[in-house]
């Protein structure tokens, strides 16, 4: 599905003693950078709130006046949007994921949009997936209605919507950081052993600017071999050598994948010949 994405970033947040949320890290990645990968596929992706610096192209808008809430943020996203379908985020979901943001966009379905429950059964309507025109329809009847948009709650624009509630494909997906408290909680779970790695190669990749699957059990299983049939210090030094050897394969037009699956695999089975060599010498030298 084709969409837009429209994230408000500008939130004064107040139980951070008015930090600069977005710009927060988890994981050595910003809360802001976090949520742009989720949704990098939109085909624009509109950020409402102060510039910052992103890892990724996104266009700036700003509700008027600055800090007049999260429905005169939308409507001043909504402005620079042209997909029948606009995906609507806070800025602040360090566990966010393609999954969740695939599964909204799929729920909207014939409905005018498509939003997450959380573990606690509450609405959640900055992770969701509307429709464009029934959002600009019920904001203009907002501003006839008060004369102003300034302040006025997001719940009471969606409430008039019919919509899909979702339950998130992964518990944490709704997660957000209001607090320190909260902030900590997710670093603490990002530094968890089951996902560490995985999160450590995505915060790598961002900050190298690398577009690659990486398998990390193969690569694994490369720097063990290197290690027990060479030496400690060959498994990260062959690790850098069989990048290198992929990147130069990827030159010449080879899928980066598979040019990294080849690499580790001729790697490998030389370490396993050391290894072999060293056993056969040992037993030749006990006999």
């Amino acid at each position: 599905m084709t969409y837009d994405a429209i994230v408000l970033a500008g939130g004064a947040a107040r139980r951070l003693g008015g930090a600069d949320k977005p710009a927060l890290s988890v994981g050595g990645r910003t809360l802001l950078d976090r949520v742009l990968d989720a949704c990098e596929d939109a085909r624009t992706t509109v950020v409402v709130g102060g510039r910052r610096a992103t890892t990724r192209p996104v266009r700036w808008a700003r509700e008027e006046p600055p800090g007049g809430g999260p429905v005169a943020a939308l409507d001043a996203g909504l402005r620079q949007t042209t997909a029948e379908t606009v995906l609507v985020l806070s800025a602040d979901l360090p566990f966010l994921d393609g999954d969740t943001v695939r599964a909204l966009l799929d729920g909207v379905g014939a409905t005018e949009g498509a939003l997450l429950r959380d573990p606690d059964g509450r609405d959640q309507p900055l992770v969701a997936a509307y429709r464009a025109e029934p959002l600009r329809r019920e904001i203009a009847l907002l501003a006839a209605e008060h004369g102003r948009l300034t302040g006025l709650p997001l719940r009471g624009l969606t409430s008039e919507l019919d919509l899909t509630r979702l339950t998130a494909p992964r518990p944490l997906a709704s997660f957000d950081c209001d607090t320190w408290e909260d902030l900590a909680a997710a670093r603490a779970r990002i530094r968890e052993h089951g996902t560490v790695l995985d999160q450590w190669i995505t915060a790598v990749k961002n900050e190298l600017g690398i577009d690659l699957a990486v398998d990390t059990k193969t690569l694994l299983d490369l720097a063990r071999d290197a290690a027990h049939g060479v030496a400690r210090p060959a498994a990260p030094l062959t690790t850098f050598l069989v990048g290198y050897a992929a990147a130069q394969a990827e030159a010449t037009g080879a899928d980066p994948a598979q040019a990294v699956a080849e690499a580790s695999r001729k790697a490998a089975d030389l370490a396993l010949r050391w290894a072999a060599e060293a056993q056969a010498d040992e037993q030749n030298g006990s006999g």
